[in-house]
């Protein structure tokens, strides 16, 4: 983890205003501040999910029977995981139709059973029985209004959100079956990764939530790289000003983190302002993986 050093002059301190003044407006004539350029073409939640669901498909057609049975997380081995999965869509689905016996159960106990159940099945049965559920999870976000409220897993969230999780947590699993079986790690497209981005920044509050993070501190976070941008959060929840903290990071990176697949030390990242509140907006991010 890396800081700016203290008492580093503003952008362009020292030059004459004048000069100082037509250089930034040619830099902001070429793109916004705060956002990438290019910029991602912009796609649907919808999309992004198919795009994810295609890409783990595919690697889970490529696995043999002994990666297969790789160890992964949570103890599980692969087939287990895709079990794990087929669970997730079936709490989805029911969500989607409204059923409230998804809404406040946990994410990985809710999954278990099904998780245990692909364990030692025949790998054609488990991979026909997860693409046969993420079709129907497809279907079901097709035709719902992405602005309707639904409840899964503890969180309320958009229906649009809900894809963008299930894009998010697609993208995590699909590289912990490729480090399990030597493949290397997969980076979503730009116009995915800015999705992901955005729900994670979005969502940091949840995370400060789940971490304990009650002082309030304002917290602008740029992301960089092509599926980046900026964002401003406040976190905490007592009340008064409280402190304040800019934090630059890799988009992907960040994501890693928040998905509980990189730790909070180890996101290399530049600090300035309040650094004392580094350490714990870095934790807020890591509190927001379900696994």
């Amino acid at each position: 983890m890396t800081s700016l050093p203290p008492g580093l002059p503003p952008a362009g301190a020292g030059l004459p205003d004048a000069l100082r003044r037509r250089v930034l407006d040619a830099s902001l004539s070429r793109r916004a501040p705060g956002r990438p350029t290019p910029a991602p073409q912009p796609i649907t939640p919808l999309t992004a999910f198919t795009r994810a669901t295609d890409a783990l498909g595919l690697l889970l057609a490529d696995l043999t029977e002994a990666e297969r049975a790789a160890p992964t997380v949570r103890e599980l081995d692969v087939q287990g995981l895709v079990g794990h999965l087929i669970g997730v869509e079936r709490d989805v689905q029911r969500a989607l139709g409204r059923d409230p016996g998804v809404a406040d159960v946990d994410h990985v106990l809710a999954t278990q059973d099904a998780a245990d159940a692909h364990r030692g099945e025949p790998p054609a049965r488990t991979l026909a029985a997860w693409q046969t559920s993420v079709t129907a999870t497809r279907d079901a976000f097709a035709v719902a209004d992405p602005s309707g409220a639904v409840a899964v897993h503890t969180l309320r969230l958009h229906v649009a959100s809900l894809m963008v999780l299930r894009t998010f947590e697609l993208w995590v699993h699909e590289n912990d079956i490729q480090l399990a079986t030597g493949r290397d790690q997969r980076v979503p497209d730009d116009s995915t990764l800015a999705l992901m981005t955005d729900l994670a920044a979005r969502a940091l509050r949840v995370g400060a939530d789940r971490s304990g993070l009650h002082q309030p501190v304002a917290v602008r976070l740029v992301l960089t790289g092509r599926g980046g941008g900026t964002w401003d959060v406040r976190l905490g929840r007592d009340d008064g000003h409280g402190g304040s903290v800019a934090l630059v990071a890799d988009a992907v990176g960040f994501c890693r983190l928040a998905a509980n697949r990189l730790d909070p030390g180890d996101l290399d990242v530049a600090a300035s302002g309040d650094l004392a509140h580094v350490g714990d907006v870095l934790t807020a991010a890591g509190a927001l993986g379900l696994d």
